[in-house]
């Protein structure tokens, strides 16, 4: 029989904080599993681009989201200042594109520029909705800052981002961090099986993707 691909798609966001929560687990699950099963990341847009500043009821939400994680999730942390010291908007695309308008440059420094938007929204209280703060991590990163600046609201842009968030819907995908395991192709699809996230712990998640790997090789 002819073998078929299988491939794991993380879906997340930059600005999704129980990504965050999750990264320190994700990169031990994607060290397990080198030479395992190819890795995929696609940007699922948490919020859609607004210029309006965020509702009270929304901050105190995502404050408590952040307490909550906290608790759940020992030794994440997050500067609170973020709420007093920036005009929040519930406006993720622009991060989002951020990290496409730095892969269409230098594709070797999308995880590096994730983690600077990551640091820089919960550690360091600036605000990635805002085009100047990801024109200035891009500046960090050493890319070249006039194409990264007219990438960034570039029409090809928004078309990958839309495509990757179409991407994740056809995997079913309404909640960031998610995991998935497509056997086939996206446009082929022999079986597509979400994977349950834990967030202390990557062996668990390790060894139910192990499971489905080889129940895939027994069909």
């Amino acid at each position: 029989m002819k073998e078929r691909s299988q491939t794991l798609f993380y879906i997340h966001d930059p600005m999704c904080s129980w990504c965050w929560g999750f990264r320190p687990v994700w990169h031990q699950l994607q060290q397990a599993l080198t030479g395992i099963v190819e890795v995929r990341y696609v940007l699922g847009g948490l919020a859609a681009e607004t210029d309006e500043v965020m509702a009270v009821g929304m901050q105190n939400s995502i404050r408590d989201t952040w307490e909550k994680i906290q608790c759940e999730i020992p030794g994440t942390e997050f500067n609170y200042d973020f709420w007093t010291e920036c005009i929040p908007r519930r406006s993720t695309y622009p991060s989002c594109r951020a990290l496409i308008a730095c892969r269409m440059q230098q594709p070797a420094l999308e995880e590096s520029m994730l983690q600077a938007i990551q640091h820089a929204y919960y550690l360091q209280a600036k605000n990635p909705s805002d085009d100047e703060v990801l024109i200035s991590l891009a500046a960090d990163l050493g890319l070249d800052v006039e194409k990264f600046s007219s990438d960034l609201n570039s029409e090809a842009c928004r078309e990958i981002l839309d495509h990757e968030i179409s991407t994740a819907r056809d995997l079913y995908v309404h909640s960031f961090p998610s995991l998935v395991l497509l056997q086939g192709t996206l446009s082929k699809p022999v079986s597509i099986e979400p994977i349950a996230i834990h967030y202390t712990d990557h062996k668990i998640i390790f060894h139910q993707i192990k499971a489905k790997l080889a129940t895939f090789s027994e069909k």
